[in-house]
């Protein structure tokens, strides 16, 4: 049997972050939940991750500021990082790029089409 995906979901909304865990861990996902950037780094430190959502607004630190980090740690530089997001400004899409994410989806999303996205990105950095 294929190793269980194993999924980091930063988001500062409750409801939001518990939704994705749900939908995630439903297609059988090992899911963890993070509610600030801070939070989602100390995670990070202490296993490893297959794939990282991150929100953008994020309180103290965004989302941006944690993809960079995620970024220059060697630790966690390979594991994709998809930006889940309300925010549709082209330059927040842009800067999402140089940062690093290897997508940017946004709020609200059909839970098929999350699921699928994330999966895809999941599978390509453990090939």
């Amino acid at each position: 049997m294929a190793e269980q995906v194993r999924i980091l979901v930063i988001e500062d909304q409750p409801e939001l972050r518990t939704l994705m865990m749900k939908v995630l861990a439903r297609v059988g996902c090992d899911v963890t939940g993070a509610q600030s950037g801070e939070e989602g780094l100390r995670l990070v430190g202490d296993g490893r991750f297959d794939l990282i959502t991150l929100d953008i607004d994020l309180p103290a630190m965004s989302g941006f500021e944690v993809c960079s980090r995620l970024k220059q740690d060697p630790q966690s530089q390979h594991t994709p990082v998809v930006f889940v997001s309300g925010r549709m400004a082209d330059g927040d899409f842009q800067r999402s790029r140089e940062v690093g994410a290897a997508d940017y989806i946004t709020k609200p999303f059909d839970a098929r089409s999350f699921v699928t996205r994330l999966l895809s990105h999941a599978k390509l950095s453990t090939v």
